[in-house]
């Protein structure tokens, strides 16, 4: 089994023969059953966070100094966090995240979503085959295009960075920036690589202590209420180096999970303007084909797990892709069913303590584009049954790509009335 590139076949397996099994290549524990996962995540006691953001690769010595040269370190804050200082900086970040916060951005993730979707209208009417300004166009013929970058993968950190009040900010730069980080901490790197990527996770570190120390105490953002908490600077670029990548590169890996799943569904992309539909199929996306694949935990005692014995100090590797498809707790596991009572029950956003803060985000975003990308172009389709190319990092999988035709049928029609009678009705808050 390639722990980087699961198949549900393999996750089967283990839940069936093996729920905690020893992988002797990585030497970590997986765990594959859901109520072995949930029972795993709901005590950070006995199973801590410690290892969460420790690099898959061992970093050698030369690629450290890269890095701490820059100053760079991730302490103990978040998703890392045990320690009793971890309730005080959740809270801290949840003040940007409110279920109030949130809703109030469904107009403007529709904004964002809505100028992408006219950029791929223009495209599509004039049939230009040099591209849509720096958006990617495969090739320029009966309007094929790759939704990731035209559509999914500035999106979340615009909004994550709105919602964060953090403003001045190189979009493009801080995708390089993250994209790099995920897979210097999660790739199976090789030496040279793991160099070329230590410096571009170096220089976000530094552009985020200097934002930090600039930052006013009194100001309406994440820096500076950072600064008024009096969070020292070390551990503020620790917590937001995790959160600028973790709260939008996964709801960019979302947003392309979910247009390919539900583009494969029959009959079911012109349902997406129905009530609770669109919602719907986000949770079952995230239950089968969750962005965060696994996660991982570090015994502070021994433990028994499925009757197994694990010792202290023992790595776990949490499969929370393959607890989403356990039969035990989903009925017909492998259909996609987004009528399906129970889907929320999934584990994608982690449970317990250490639960994602951007989940309801992420969520939100997510059912927006859907809705939004299928009233404009009703008759869009996938421009290929083969599988897309997929990212494959030890705790992260998603598409890379979304190939898609715009279809003969599009709503020329839709887009801005249609935009500005979401925002009166008060937009996904009444989902």
């Amino acid at each position: 089994m390639d722990l980087f590139q699961p198949e549900p076949a393999d996750l089967r397996s283990l839940r069936e023969n093996a729920p905690v099994h020893r992988d002797e290549r990585t030497g970590m524990w997986l765990v594959s059953r859901y109520d072995d996962v949930r029972a795993v995540l709901a005590d950070p006691r006995r199973f801590r966070p410690d290892n969460a953001l420790t690099a898959v690769t061992p970093i050698p010595g030369p690629v450290l100094r890269v890095l701490a040269r820059a100053g760079f370190s991730l302490p103990p804050t978040l998703a890392n966090n045990g320690t009793d200082t971890h309730a005080a900086l959740r809270r801290l970040v949840s003040r940007f995240l409110t279920p109030a916060r949130v809703a109030a951005l469904g107009p403007r993730i529709a904004e964002l979503t809505a100028d992408r979707l006219d950029r791929l209208d223009r495209l599509d009417r004039l049939h230009r085959p040099d591209g849509l300004d720096r958006l990617d166009r495969t090739d320029g013929v009966g309007g094929r295009v790759d939704l990731h970058p035209t559509l999914a993968r500035g999106l979340p950190a615009i909004v994550l960075l709105e919602a964060m009040g953090i403003r001045d900010v190189d979009v493009e730069a801080l995708k390089a920036w993250s994209t790099a980080s995920l897979e210097l901490f999660w790739g199976d790197v090789a030496v040279e690589r793991q160099h070329e990527l230590a410096r571009s996770a170096a220089a976000f570190h530094q552009w985020l202590t200097s934002r930090i120390k600039a930052a006013d105490p009194e100001g309406d953002d994440l820096f500076g209420a950072l600064r008024a908490q009096g969070v020292p600077v070390r551990d503020a670029a620790g917590l937001c180096y995790f959160l600028l990548i973790a709260g939008q590169e996964t709801t960019t890996q979302l947003l392309c999970a979910a247009l390919h799943a539900v583009l494969r569904e029959d009959g079911l992309w012109s349902r997406l303007s129905e009530p609770g539909v669109a919602a719907a199929c986000v949770e079952e996306v995230l239950r089968r084909d969750p962005p965060v694949s696994t996660w991982r935990r570090i015994t502070a005692e021994p433990v028994t797990l499925a009757g197994v014995d694990v010792p202290a100090g023992e790595p776990l590797l949490l499969m929370l892709a393959g607890s989403g498809s356990d039969p035990d707790v989903f009925a017909e596991p492998e259909r996609f069913c987004p009528a399906r009572p129970d889907a929320r029950k999934h584990l994608a956003f982690g449970f317990g303590r250490h639960f994602c803060l951007g989940a309801g985000l992420a969520r939100l975003e997510a059912e927006v584009v859907l809705r939004e990308t299928a009233r404009r172009f009703p008759a869009l389709r996938l421009a290929s049954a083969e599988p897309p190319p997929m990212l494959g990092l030890l705790s992260f999988r998603a598409p890379l790509s979304v190939q898609v035709e715009l279809g003969d049928q599009h709503d020329l029609a839709g887009g801005r009335p249609a935009l500005q009678q979401f925002v009166r009705a008060g937009g996904v808050g009444q989902r």
